[in-house]
């Protein structure tokens, strides 16, 4: 199903004017390809007929350059980076991709020329379902600035069906829908038949006369490619992403077909061809746990022939395979392809165990994304021995010669080997993956300082006082060309109208803006801007829910993944104190604010899904109280997704970033956000800090507890009672969500998230809510003053260029990869 986003886009930057020529040819393009691929007359064509002719005549404007990407790569033998992510969420293609080839103009203009809109296709076309949040966002952001820098990749993932779900809300209560972005195909693929792998799983391991081991598979499926091309900006180098698609080598059972058994026909392979039907699927069953796994391996396996395919082909032995090939984990999920490596090389090729091991640690680099236990996997040894007893022995081999050499270099303490140990020797031995993804890796980084040195200090420790060296920073960035250039044209044709159009390739050259804070009539362009986006947002938001927004009033947005560490709770129940505080002084000249939140809950996170709930009620009541209205509005917009963020993020006044300090290990939203000129509210946490120092502290509203704080509070035995005690505003908060107000057709509804707070509350929301309180009046402050908002809005956005994921990858490339320096885009 197709879902058209309703924002009246703007169009891109007009930095250049299109020829007449470009403009004849690509309207020949696009009516050739309505004619012989769609099969449709001009005169009968429908939206999205125009759409798939004009992403098929982008997509030939690509091949050629990406054919002579990959020629240029095989002749020059240049080293390849291959990114293994179960998640990439690229997003809408079409225009990324005519922006990045410089065409987005040219289209344009031929589309006007045959009486079609081209913002009407813009908003036609599908997300990707190929990701779920940062981690996917980060890997298509990374994908981009490869190509842009020049920087031979693949990017390996699986071609999901569905992606996680459809988040539809009933009543406020988040269901999950299948997400149907392949309802209509998808143009800009190409599948790959011939590029075929089998994936084996179960069975039992013996060895031969040779005492090589043989794995027979008890079960295979086949991994089928899937190609889309990548563009760098000005298209001038274009990388592949990969996927895998899941095939039965069967399509059905004839002998059941012919009993009668219709459906029982096709069990086998509805059951092999799940592993690429949904991203995500819930492990708290045996069999969601056991799929879980099957496509981590399923991915990797498949990911790790191929490239050893490419390798032999150009470069024979694979001992070589460290000088041209570096793999990059994003994140644990598939930590399963170090002893997938190893069995292929020393298994299936006959390299001998000690080399492959030295292939394999230089060859991997890891990077972690989270210190949240539930996030760093551990797969039960039993799972393993079923379902790949192969790669069982082997990480059993590599931890045990791992310990001998830690006890024969005299660290025989029980406790330290106990810690660094693959395996956890509890009641149910487990592997534990990050560990694994440590010590296979020759590089491990995290995605900022704060969360590096967590890391340092906490889930590795003791493998970081053993490998000192290997633990780098690698602080996350976006891609400026989708968040600025796409996201916020009119503000990318202010910026360059400023600065001059070297910012398209220098996001550095950001810092020249800074100046134009100074200038009155400058800032008066600069929110008049930003008050059209929000016009766009307002009317995007009147289209999906009927709630009427005012964009003269403050829009206060939190758009992330709803998690109890990222405190969508504190935000909501800030907002019930001001509703309070509303009603208790109306005549206080309260400022107009929309609280705006966006993101889905995992599918079975209960507490989660009931926080999605609580603002539902919160809004309902609000938005109904004729005593705030004008004043006071709330909104959960459904179904969070890259372009969705595309709409909100241009059009924020407020970036809520309010993590519980210590847990957030980045964040890119907060770099989006600052980017297109929004003030920050937030904790020290992630890339806060880092962001802070760039904007300065008068242009980021700080409040909260430290990480360092938050630790000695949990080691001390936090208890939330007192700070509940003390502050009138927090208890009024409390009871009014325990007694019902916001849910009087069953006044226990909130009850275990008000236990929660009163008990334990681990991710200290009552021990910050004060702070958080205090902080948001001195936003209502600032907002009153807009001098003062206007002139740190434009300082966020001049001093964020160090978050361009350009720079990332560049650090990437030179303190990870080895490689050789990337050109500029």
């Amino acid at each position: 199903m197709m879902h058209n986003s309703g924002v009246a886009l703007s169009p891109e930057p007009d930095v250049t004017t299109p020829g007449q020529r470009d403009v004849d040819d690509f309207r020949a393009a696009v009516l050739g390809k309505l004619t012989y691929m769609v099969a449709k007359d001009p005169g009968h064509a429908r939206d999205h007929d125009w759409l798939i002719a004009t992403s098929l005549a982008a997509r030939d404007r690509i091949i050629d350059r990406w054919s002579e990407t990959t020629r240029r790569t095989y002749r020059d033998g240049r080293k390849r980076v291959y990114y293994f992510s179960l998640e990439f969420l690229i997003g809408r293609m079409l225009f990324d991709a005519l922006s990045n080839l410089g065409l987005a103009a040219t289209a344009r203009a031929a589309l006007a020329e045959l009486g079609v809109d081209f913002d009407r296709l813009r908003v036609l076309e599908p997300d990707a379902a190929l990701g779920n949040g940062g981690l996917g966002r980060l890997a298509a952001c990374f994908m981009e600035s490869m190509a842009t820098l020049g920087i031979p990749a693949h990017g390996y993932g699986i071609r999901y069906d569905h992606g996680i779900f459809r988040q539809v809300l009933m009543d406020g209560w988040q269901n999950e829908l299948p997400e149907e972005w392949l309802a209509f195909g998808n143009p800009w693929e190409f599948e790959r038949p011939e590029v075929m792998y089998t994936i084996g799983f179960g069975g039992d391991v013996t060895t031969n006369g040779a005492a090589r081991a043989v794995w027979r598979p008890a079960e295979t499926v086949n991994a089928v490619a899937f190609d889309t091309p990548i563009p760098g900006w000005r298209g001038a180098h274009v990388n592949t992403l990969r996927l895998w698609s899941a095939r039965a080598a069967d399509p059905l059972s004839l002998d059941d077909f012919n009993r009668g058994d219709h459906v029982g026909a096709l069990a086998e392979r509805v059951r092999l061809e799940a592993i690429s039907r949904v991203l995500y699927p819930s492990d708290e069953t045996h069999a969601g746990a056991d799929l879980r796994l099957r496509q981590e391996y399923f991915f990797a396996s498949a990911s790790l022939q191929d490239l050893l395919r490419r390798h032999r082909a150009q470069h024979g032995e694979l001992s070589t395979l460290a000088d041209y090939t570096a793999i990059q984990l994003n994140d644990t999920h598939p930590a399963i392809a170090i002893p997938e490596l190893m069995r292929l090389l020393v298994d299936e090729h006959g390299m001998p165990w000690d080399l492959a091991w030295s292939v394999v640690t230089n060859v991997f680099n890891y990077t972690n994304h989270t210190l949240l236990p539930e996030a760093l996997e551990t797969w039960p040894v039993t799972q393993l021995t079923r379902m790949l007893p192969r790669h069982l022995q082997i990480i059993e081999r590599i931890n045990a010669q791992h310990l001998d050499s830690l006890r024969a270099a005299g660290h025989d303490h029980g406790q330290l080997l106990a810690s660094v140990s693959l395996i956890d020797e509890g009641p149910e031995r487990r592997v534990k993956m990050g560990h694994l993804a440590f010590l296979g890796a020759h590089r491990v980084n995290g995605v900022s300082a704060l969360h590096t040195d967590l890391m340092r200090q906490t889930v590795f420790r003791d493998l970081h006082a053993l490998h000192p060296e290997r633990i780098v920073n690698k602080t996350n960035g976006i891609t400026f060309r989708r968040w600025l250039f796409q996201a916020n044209p009119k503000l990318t044709s202010l910026v360059v109208e400023a600065i001059g159009p070297r910012v398209l390739d220098d996001a550095e050259a950001l810092a020249d803006f800074a100046p134009f804070a100074g200038d009155a009539a400058f800032r008066e362009r600069f929110a008049a801007i930003r008050r059209a986006n929000k016009v766009a947002l307002a009317r995007l938001v009147g289209a999906r829910l009927g709630v009427d927004l005012d964009a003269d009033a403050l829009f206060d947005v939190q758009i992330k993944r709803i998690h109890e560490y990222k405190r969508q709770l504190l935000n909501i129940m800030e907002t019930i104190a001001l509703y309070q505080a509303i009603r208790a002084d109306p005549n206080r000249g309260w400022l107009p604010r929309v609280k705006l939140f966006a993101g889905k809950a995992a599918a079975g996170y209960h507490r989660a899904k009931l926080v999605i709930k609580l603002i539902h009620d919160v809004a309902r009541t609000i938005n109904n109280d004729p005593m705030t209205q004008g004043l006071l509005t709330v909104v959960f917009l459904p179904n969070y997704n890259v372009s969705l963020a595309e709409a909100i993020i241009p059009a924020a006044d407020l970036s809520e970033q309010i993590s519980t300090a210590g847990m957030e290990a980045s964040g890119t939203g907060n770099m989006k956000l600052a980017l297109n000129g929004a003030l920050t509210i937030g904790t020290l946490d992630g890339a806060n800090i880092e962001i802070r120092e760039r904007v300065g502290a008068d242009a980021f509203f700080l409040f909260g507890l430290t990480a360092e704080d938050v630790r000695q509070r949990r080691s001390a035995g936090w208890h939330a009672e007192a700070a509940i005690a003390a502050s009138p505003a927090l208890r009024g908060v409390i009871d009014a969500i325990a007694h019902g107000v916001f849910s009087p057709d069953d006044q226990h509804r909130f009850r275990e998230l008000v236990d929660g707070l009163r008990r334990d509350d681990y991710f200290m929301v009552t021990a910050d809510f004060d702070a958080y309180f205090a902080a948001q009046r001195a936003v209502d402050e600032r907002w009153r003053n807009p001098e003062s908002w206007w002139r740190a809005a434009i300082a966020n956005t001049a001093n964020v260029g160090y978050f361009s994921s350009d720079r990332t990858i560049r650090e990437y490339a030179r303190d990870v990869w080895d490689l050789p320096g990337p050109s500029s885009p």
